[in-house]
Parts: C-alpha cells; structure tokens; sequence
C-alpha cells in the first residue's frame, strides 16, 4: 500500500513539474512494456510450436455462460484496454486533433488487440487456467515458469508497465477535471494553471487526493468493477445524447463523424454491461450508485446554487 502511495505522489509531482517530463516517463515505460510483451510472446511462441497446446484443447470447460457474468468479465478485460481512452481527455494538447485523434486510434486499437491477444495466447501456453486465476500476476508466475534465471526481469517488467500505466492515467485525467471545472461541473479553483510550469497543477493535487482515497480499498478486483461500473453508466449516457443529437440535428457541422452503426453498437454494449451486471453483483453497483449520487449535493451547493452567501464563495476560493 505505501509503495502505491508513493508513486501516485511522485508522478502527481513530476506532472506538476514538467509535461515533458511526464510524456518521457510515458515514453521510457511504454517501450518497457512493449519489450516485455514481446518477451512474453516469444516465449508463448516457442512453447506452441514445442507442442504445449494441450491447453487449448478443451478452453470453455466449467465456464460460467450467465450473461451477468460475462459482462463482469468485460469490467476486467476493457480495463486493460481502456488507453485508448485517454486520447480524448488530451485533444486540447494534441497537434491538428480532427486529424491526428482519429488516426492515433485507428492506429492504436488493432496494435493494442493484436498485441494483448497474443500475450493472453503465449500465458495459455505455458500457464494452466488454475495457474492463471491462482496469481496475483501472470506476468511474473509465467517468468518463473519459462524465463530460468533471468525470471527476475519480469517483475522489474511489470513494475515498470503499473508505473507508466499509473503516469498516463494521472496525466489523462487530470484533464478531464481541468475541463470539467472550466466549464462549471468542479470548483473553479481546479481550472487553474500555474503559470510558472503551465501545468493544471490544482487539477493534479485533487485528482491525487481521490487516487490515495481509493486505494483504501484493497481488492483490485472489486474497485475495477465500482469504476467500470460508473464508467460505463456515463458512456451510455454520454452515447445516448450522441444518438439523439445525430437524429434532431443530423446536419450539424461536426469535425469528427463516423458512421451511425458505430455508436449504435456501442450503445448495444454499454447498455448490456451497465444492466446485466445489477443481479450477479448488486452490492458493486449499488456502491457505484452511491459514489456517484454522492456527488450531487456538492454540485447543487457549490456549483448550481448561485447567489451563495459571501462566506461560502470565500470557503470554495480557499
């Protein structure tokens, strides 16, 4: 628990300092994380094509097919691949960002999948489901397995994969706050950039603030389902307002325009991981029905309520 501490501080830091200093970090941990995925799937490889497909001759046995489930599943496989995500949270910092938003996706998302695909292949290759489901990494029970005495690389691997993963998320969503808050959804004050490091460094401090809160909770497993759960509640509203912008005003000038399948099966997706997911798992969702209820009566007190007294515009200044 301290370790995560301390991280969440040190690159709250660094983000505060330097952006360019926060996009080296993602630089450096990003190829480090790519060197290890291609460790891994060479690894996988070779025991594939020494015969070690044993694993893969009955995969779905004993599998659960409650659709409740299956979509709890999805909580923890869209949370490793939610990245792409973030290219949203920074359109503001990007270069020429109706063109180079949706290229950098279109780009990313395949690499992403094809990569991540094969490394859940080479892990089913050497590792047996119980091997998987009984480690706290997978990355490193499979370095012990295969990689013999250079085994102590992978936990350096996947340290430095949390740690970059962790600097990104600071950096992306720090924003979202930073522009929530100028547009009068947060406090004014996280609107601010300091104008020594042009950086939202407000923004930063308070997204640290709930980060340490959170890690309160120590299993991973449940804080993924509260957050996928709220996400994924926002999305499909956030998809539902699209949809019906699209049919009122279908000729409304918009830079960035895909075709209306698109969020029309995203829609589709989003409302089976929100609605399902309320019988298998009440006690998460109705917690993350809380967090977010939770919220509305700092909002109707210190955004909606506009004629505050003196005192209390003086208490949100501070």
């Amino acid at each position: 628990m301290a370790r995560w501490y301390l991280a969440a501080g040190l690159l709250t830091v660094i983000n505060c300092y330097n952006v360019k200093w926060a996009t080296r970090v993602q630089d450096v941990f990003t190829a480090t994380k790519i060197l290890a995925l291609a460790v891994i799937i060479l690894a996988g490889f070779w025991v594939l094509v020494s015969g070690g497909d044993h694993h893969f001759r009955s995969p779905m046995d004993n599998t659960i097919t409650e659709p409740g489930y299956i979509a709890l599943a999805f909580y923890s496989g869209l949370f490793s691949y939610s990245g792409w995500n973030y290219l949203n949270f920074v359109t503001e910092e990007l270069k020429d960002p109706y063109r180079n938003l949706p290229r950098a996706i279109c780009i990313s998302l395949p690499l992403v999948t094809i990569v991540y695909v094969l490394t859940n292949v080479a892990y089913f290759a050497a590792l047996s489901r119980d091997e998987i489901l009984a480690s706290n990494a997978v990355a490193v029970t499979f370095g012990d397995k295969l990689l013999g005495m250079m085994s102590w690389t992978m936990p350096v691997f996947v340290a430095c994969s949390t740690f970059g993963a962790l600097n990104g998320a600071i950096f992306a969503s720090s924003r979202l706050f930073f522009v929530g808050a100028r547009h009068g959804h947060l406090p004014k004050a996280i609107a601010l950039i300091n104008v020594d490091k042009f950086t939202p460094m407000p923004s930063l401090i308070f997204l640290c603030i709930v980060t340490l809160v959170l890690l309160f909770i120590e299993d991973v497993y449940v804080l993924i389902n509260y957050v996928s759960f709220v996400e994924a509640l926002f999305i499909l509203l956030s998809v539902s307002g699209l949809l019906w912008l699209r049919y009122r005003d279908p000729d409304a000038k918009r830079p960035i325009k895909v075709n209306i399948i698109l969020p029309i099966i995203f829609f589709i997706i989003c409302t089976f991981l929100v609605t399902l997911p309320c019988y298998v798992s009440p006690w998460e969702v109705g917690v993350g029905i809380i967090i977010i209820l939770s919220g509305i009566p700092f909002y109707l007190v210190f955004i909606y309520w506009k004629n505050k007294p003196p005192w209390l515009i003086k208490f949100t200044g501070y």
